[in-house]
């Protein structure tokens, strides 16, 4: 087994895991949760996905790894104080939405990828960074895959303390990030593999089903017994073992990608 090869790409921190030959492959693009795992090298210890005959590149998501202010989470939190939808959910995706199109090309620029479809897959945050790449671009993609996935943000402000104060603005980004209505978008665009932990937060488990649901053939729901939200335990900036819970999802999710990537190689 190949170690992990760490860089950045236009900008953005990325873990890679190299498929066993360490030669040219399909691409699947990774991002992390904010809960453990909350970085790329940490995530890519938990979901290794080893044994594809695939490049995994795991990103970073902003103010997280190596992008910490300080060498801490501290700052991400002092955002959520300030406005828990506008200066840190819906900004974190904005931002790594925005950044994948040059962060793709840089990785294609420095790894032996090609230029075919990629697979794409997201935790928590993470997913709906993924989600939008499927239901908003025209980036040709073979499989998605999300993981206890922000589907609804609304279910996600709803987690943090005290009722949110919506006003015009704030209603429009969120309800920008409600990928049920766009399943058609995402259908369209490529299969996904849903991962809920049938412990993840009730509404966030609800949200999951309902999209697996809207999705029809296209997707396959794959309910995790005992896992709650995160993947790994706390702090989850640094890689860890891989615990059981996370070893069942990372088997679900080779088996997802392993089946699509058989259409692209």
């Amino acid at each position: 087994m190949h170690s992990p090869i760490t860089g950045t790409a236009a900008g953005v921190p990325f873990t890679a895991l190299p498929p066993a030959d360490g030669g040219a492959a399909p691409l699947i693009v990774t991002w992390h949760m904010l809960d453990a795992p909350r970085s790329n090298a940490a995530f890519a210890a938990a979901l290794p996905m080893n044994g594809l005959p695939a490049w995994r590149v795991h990103l970073g998501m902003p103010m997280c790894g190596a992008r910490m202010v300080d060498g801490s989470m501290d700052a991400g939190l002092e955002l959520i104080r300030e406005d828990v939808l506008m200066s840190f959910l819906y900004a974190f995706v904005k931002q790594a939405f925005e950044e994948f199109p040059a962060a793709l090309a840089a990785v294609r620029a420095q790894l032996p990828v090609g230029d075919g479809p990629v697979g794409v897959l997201g935790g928590s945050l993470g997913g709906a960074v993924a989600l939008r790449v499927l239901a908003e671009t025209d980036v040709p993609i073979f499989a998605g895959a999300v993981v206890n996935a922000a589907i609804r943000m609304r279910s996600v402000v709803d987690l943090f303390p005290g009722e949110y104060p919506y006003d015009a603005e704030s209603s429009k980004a969120v309800d920008s990030l409600d990928f049920v209505p766009k399943a058609d978008a995402i259908a369209g665009h490529a299969p996904l593999l849903v991962v809920s932990g049938e412990q993840d937060h009730p509404a966030l488990r609800a949200d999951a089903i309902s999209l697996a649901e809207k999705l029809g053939d296209r997707s396959e729901l794959l309910s995790i017994p005992e896992l709650a939200h995160p993947l790994a335990d706390e702090p989850g900036i640094e890689p860890a073992p891989q615990s059981p819970l996370a070893r069942a999802v990372d088997v679900g999710l080779t088996t997802w990608f392993r089946r699509h990537l058989a259409d692209v190689t």
